[in-house]
């Protein structure tokens, strides 16, 4: 396994991809995560591991972007959850239901059809099981 790609975050607040020795944007993070691609950011000045954050950051701006997928109530809850017994069992229960709930889907998510497409691998066609003949 290769290692990740490492972004530095600048006190100016700019990510710099090292990788493509370029600026990038919350955007492109989400490109990475989409993608698949390992990487780590870490904070120029200090060196430290800040990738959390900027996954936040991420987070939090789709939920503005797009139909937003976390609810008020379910935030309250995981603020609620720090600092108690639960707290160490909330991450684990949520990475599995997410993941069971990824597993369940019947069909491979658009954007992994289009990486597909954009292979050159034809899609299959579908076959329509109430074809009617002409007669």
């Amino acid at each position: 396994m290769s290692e990740p790609r490492v972004i530095k975050k600048y006190p100016n607040r700019r990510l710099y991809d090292t990788v493509e020795s370029r600026y990038i944007t919350l955007a492109d993070v989400r490109r990475l995560v989409i993608e698949k691609i390992e990487f780590i950011v870490v904070d120029k000045k200090n060196g430290s591991d800040i990738t959390r954050s900027i996954l936040l950051q991420v987070i939090a701006e789709q939920e503005h972007l797009t139909e937003p997928i976390l609810s008020q109530e379910f935030m309250v809850g995981v603020i609620r959850s720090y600092g108690t017994a639960l707290q160490g069992q909330v991450s684990p229960h949520l990475e599995q239901s997410l993941k069971q709930l990824w597993s369940q889907q019947p069909n491979p998510p658009l954007r992994e059809r289009i990486k597909t497409m954009a292979a050159g691998e034809a899609p299959r066609p579908r076959v329509a099981s109430n074809l009617v003949r002409d007669g």
